[in-house]
């Protein structure tokens, strides 16, 4: 279990369904129905083979922050990897290989997107090559006019980490973070796209569930509510040093991703199958073009190639990728990103 999500206003939700279907072609579904029945088939026999092209892409605009949150690797800088920005037409390039085939586009990685000095051309790129885009960000730069010029990009979800009802909650995790300003970044958007009568984007509140704010489950209800946003995700939290525990997971089993054994220790609740249909339908690349094999490989430390020395399809469909689902279907436990992952 990752969370749980509440349906606030039923009408966005069907119009965002709608908007999604719209981008979908004929080639896309083919693809798609290639990618699972190579999955299914390699699940299987228990060796790697794949038809297809990925149906999902993870895009890294940068991997700077203006928050530094204690369990983020960007924000607590325990990042290794080196921090940059994406240039324009490296990502240009990156759409170009891979677009007709994808069906959904996340702008989002490490960082805060919206730091990104062309983040609005990134997003109508993607918009006009009919790619239905979502992105995450700590409402930070939700001004009116950033809120306007996301409209008006075509973003077609966003999603606003809020994990506090006043400004005290709020800062117990995202530090250096102000409550007010991302309460009046959501205002923005909510009445830009009323005053445009736009459906787009989906707005969603994100909710991080910690033992410094589970108790204001029933709060954040009311709040999202009375913002008028479309969705509520209650998220559970990731942690990244797991076993001992850590001071910031919450008591309430419902919303924690492990479990207490009887020596003491914690696991992940939910049993580690030796298979992974993220290794066939989605990829993730980097901001310096670095392409990894999920969100979970934070820094990047299972480099599958380079961009900037070979194609995206030759990367895909390269031995080094095979190998590592290999690897997956074979023994997944003994993938060191793989032991913290709930999918």
């Amino acid at each position: 279990m990752t969370g749980l999500r509440l349906t606030i206003n039923r009408k966005a939700v069907l119009s965002d369904i709608f908007r999604f279907l719209s981008y979908i072609t004929f080639r896309k579904i083919i693809n798609y129905s290639s990618l699972l029945h190579s999955y299914i088939y390699s699940v299987w026999r228990r060796k790697a083979g794949l038809t297809g092209s990925p149906c999902s892409l993870t895009v890294e605009p940068l991997s700077i922050c203006n928050l530094a949150c204690p369990e983020c690797p960007t924000g607590s800088a325990e990042l290794t990897r080196q921090m940059g920005v994406i240039r324009k037409d490296d990502y240009y390039s990156f759409i170009d290989q891979t677009y007709k085939n994808l069906l959904n586009l996340s702008l989002y990685f490490q960082g805060e997107p919206y730091l990104h000095p062309y983040f609005f051309d990134l997003i109508s790129y993607a918009h006009e090559h009919k790619i239905y885009t979502s992105c995450s960000t700590n409402g930070h730069f939700l001004t009116e006019l950033f809120s306007k010029r996301t409209i008006k990009a075509g973003l077609d979800r966003l999603i606003i980490s809020l994990d506090g009802t006043d400004e005290n909650s709020y800062r117990e995790y995202r530090k250096g973070g102000n409550f007010d300003t991302v309460i009046q970044g959501i205002h923005n958007m909510v009445a830009l796209k009323k005053e445009m009568k736009v459906s787009n984007p989906l707005i969603v509140i994100q909710f991080l569930v910690l033992r410094t704010n589970e108790h204001l489950i029933g709060d954040i209800k009311k709040l999202a509510g009375d913002l008028q946003v479309d969705v509520l995700e209650l998220k559970t939290a990731r942690f990244n040093d797991f076993k001992k525990g850590n001071p910031l997971m919450p008591e309430n089993e419902q919303y924690c991703r492990y479990k207490k054994m009887p020596g003491g220790d914690y696991v992940i609740k939910k049993r580690l199958k030796n298979s992974c249909f993220r290794m066939w339908s989605s990829s993730v690349i980097t901001w310096d073009g670095l392409v990894v094999p999920c969100c979970f490989d934070k820094d990047a430390a299972n480099q599958l190639g380079s961009l900037n020395q070979n194609s995206f399809k030759e990367i895909w469909s390269s031995d080094k990728y095979d190998l590592f689902r290999n690897k997956l279907l074979q023994e997944r436990k003994g993938i060191e990103i793989c032991r913290n992952c709930t999918t």
